[in-house]
């Protein structure tokens, strides 16, 4: 049986077990700060339902105003996974230049 999640905002739910523990739309397991990288990015609403299908107009905006009422918070998860994720590409870097025969 799955773990119940509680829902803190609707359509967002954030536990321990659940996505890392980071807000996420209820049901779908996507994160807040996904909705929220695209739409920085430019991206519309349908756009965004076009990159997560499993997702309507009312989680896009729940998701949307999740950011707006906590902002700090999303921000931060937004920083740490571009941290995360330059660093995984400088480690691969310099792991193919390893492999690299001079």
């Amino acid at each position: 049986m799955a773990t119940p999640v509680k829902i803190i905002h609707p359509h967002i739910v954030k536990e321990r077990d659940y996505c890392g523990g980071k807000a996420a739309v209820d049901n779908t397991r996507v994160r807040v700060m996904n909705v929220v990288f695209l739409h920085k990015h430019g991206k519309t609403d349908v756009e965004i339902i076009e990159a997560y299908p499993n997702l309507d107009h009312a989680q896009v905006y729940a998701a949307l105003a999740y950011y707006y009422d906590h902002p700090e918070e999303i921000e931060a998860e937004l920083r740490a996974d571009e941290t995360a994720a330059e660093r995984y590409q400088d480690e691969r870097t310099a792991d193919l230049a390893r492999r690299t025969p001079e």
